[in-house]
């Protein structure tokens, strides 16, 4: 018999999680936002890395057709500021890049082959658990019930707000993003070996660029700002003309000469961070993903984690007769995991702006680090070998 369940949030944490219950025996709708589509893709694209291709198997759904438009980057390359190469890192033999909007539209397909309904337009505004089920109120005047919750709401999570209205709030990192595409393939001096994400702490902001199948290059950027930007504060042709000054003539790049060849140029938003978030759950309504826990871009892990937290939940409330405490229970799982890996993120982000004085020490310092770190192996081992095991069929 199943049980009617409420995600609210249709990207991938949401869309993981819906599959996850029809594993353990819920009839999940996705409430999502955004008129249909329409996406929230903040970010020009992510990794997904091993752990998290495993977790996509143990929700039953297939790595290599999921992420089928992305491609390998199991390595990463370090630049110091002058462009000499700091380190050379594992990013996890899988681990693989993507669109954000390819991976969310992989997803969401993926849940309409389960069946699972998705209900554009809907905002949420509270829920409230009661002894009987939930309650979820949308902006349009519109409730549902259901005897489950999920929020995959994101970083401005309104059920995190419903479980806590004095709820930790996300909080400025002091760097803005920005991502792009090159119109099309570059000349090979442009273009890094395909494989490798290339990295470099530029002299006035952090820049990443990698070489697609198809010989174009994708690229980051983190302009460092006192200040959060405001929407609207930038046309496109703005933003991209800021962006090749800032990197006009830096040797640890060539940031500015990619910048100019970009068709797509997206950005700027503001990099944010959130501390640990006290409640997650009650007896109905629990969070995942950056709803319960946003990760710093520099942790790489976002995605991952969400799909993690889908496989977990799915578990839990399998090995549970009550919500309650299969609820609690993946808590218990999940909690400890996230918040180091969180930790771990938040590091990279220190390193990203230095003055001149502070690069130097920075750059002379780094790479002694690293081969300290990697003296026994890879340091990350601990977050890409993680596993969990498959969800049986419901």
């Amino acid at each position: 018999m199943t049980k009617e369940a409420a995600v609210i949030g249709g990207g991938i944490a949401g869309t993981a999680a819906a599959i996850a219950l029809c594993h353990a025996g819920f009839d999940p709708v996705i409430y999502e936002r955004h008129e249909r589509g329409v996406a929230d893709e903040r970010g020009a694209f992510l990794t997904v890395a091993e752990n998290g291709l495993a977790a996509l198997r143990s929700l039953g759904l297939t790595p290599e057709k999921v992420l089928a438009r992305g491609f390998a980057t199991p390595a990463m390359a370090l630049r110091g500021a002058s462009g000499r190469v700091l380190a050379e890192l594992s990013l996890g033999r899988d681990t693989l890049t993507i669109r954000r909007a390819d991976l969310y539209a992989a997803m969401r397909a993926e849940a309409e082959a389960w069946g699972i309904p998705v209900v554009h337009g809907a905002a949420l505004t509270r829920a409230v658990s009661g002894p009987d089920g939930v309650e979820a109120a949308f902006a349009d005047g519109g409730r549902v019930r259901a005897e489950l919750l999920v929020g995959a709401d994101g970083l401005r999570s309104r059920t995190r707000q419903s479980l806590n209205a004095a709820a930790t709030a996300p909080h400025y990192l002091g760097l803005l993003n920005a991502g792009g595409f090159t119109a099309g393939p570059v000349e090979p001096r442009l273009a890094p070996p395909p494989g490798v994400m290339q990295m470099s702490f530029g002299r006035r902001a952090f820049f990443g660029w990698a070489t697609a199948p198809d010989g174009s290059v994708w690229w980051f950027a983190n302009p460092p700002s006192k200040r959060p930007v405001e929407s609207g504060s930038f046309t496109p042709e703005a933003w991209k003309a800021h962006l090749i000054e800032l990197f006009e003539g830096d040797p640890s790049s060539p940031a500015a000469e990619l910048i100019r060849l970009s068709g797509e140029v997206v950005g700027p938003w503001n990099t944010e961070d959130m501390g640990p978030v006290r409640v997650w759950h009650d007896d109905r309504i629990v969070l995942v993903g950056d709803a319960a826990h946003a990760l710093a871009p520099t942790s790489g892990q976002g995605a991952s984690q969400a799909l993690e937290d889908a496989v977990v939940l799915g578990h839990s409330l399998r090995g549970h007769a009550s919500i309650g405490d299969a609820l609690a229970a993946y808590e218990k799982v999940r909690r400890p995991r996230v918040e180091k890996v969180g930790a771990h993120g938040r590091r990279g982000n220190s390193n990203k702006v230095k003055g001149p004085v502070g690069a130097v020490i920075r750059d002379a310092m780094l790479p002694v680090i690293f081969r300290l770190l990697t003296r026994n192996g890879d340091p990350q081992a601990w977050i890409f070998e993680y596993r969990l095991p498959p969800l049986p069929a419901a």
